[in-house]
């Protein structure tokens, strides 16, 4: 198989301190080692997301990193939607790779250094529905096959510290096969 990455990149990134539904974009973001991206609220060994916190605080920290493809937002506008990058929550915004379609276990390099590995799918929640009306049927539906479709992004923890900025490049690393479809965390 071809390298599936190629002409892949970082269009925006985004972080924020305190538990928003989006998040601002910045100039640039560092992924830290095992915990996620410095200075965002997600942040952590553990989890962080609030509602998860509740379940059980000492569960381990598999959505440190938020990614959410461009092309989601281009759908979006097209229907009638005025998303940008951040406004979901994400921490990186891509363009170019089929987030979606990566196996668990994928690793991303995203710029010189970073690296993250991916852990499985956003489940979205009402938060979406509450950001504006009807954007949850257009990010979580069924296929063919009456199969539950989520498209709200992919979520990922951090194998590598580094700087991720726009512009930067992506390489996709796929994991020995089988392959395994990615499912919510």
């Amino acid at each position: 198989m071809g390298d599936i990455s190629v002409g892949a990149t970082v269009t925006a990134v985004s972080r924020d301190a305190t538990h928003n539904f989006s998040k601002p974009n910045v100039a640039g973001i560092r992924l830290l080692e095992g915990l996620g991206v410095d200075g965002d609220a997600h942040l952590g060994v553990t989890v962080q997301h609030l509602s998860r916190v509740a379940a059980d605080p000492t569960q381990p920290n598999l959505r440190q990193v938020h990614l959410i493809h461009a092309e989601l937002h281009d759908e979006l506008r097209e229907a009638g939607h005025e998303v940008i990058p951040g406004a979901m929550g994400e921490n990186i915004t891509t363009r170019g790779i089929d987030l979606l379609g990566l196996p668990r276990g994928a690793r991303l390099r995203l710029g010189a250094e970073a690296e993250i590995e991916i852990t499985g799918l956003r489940n979205p929640c009402p938060q979406i529905e509450n950001f504006q009306r009807g954007l949850l049927k257009k990010v979580v539906g069924r296929n063919e096959l009456g199969e539950i479709v989520r498209k709200a992004g992919i979520m990922a923890v951090v194998l590598a510290s580094g700087e991720v900025r726009p512009g930067d490049a992506i390489t996709v690393e796929l994991p020995d096969g089988p392959h395994q479809p990615l499912e919510r965390v």
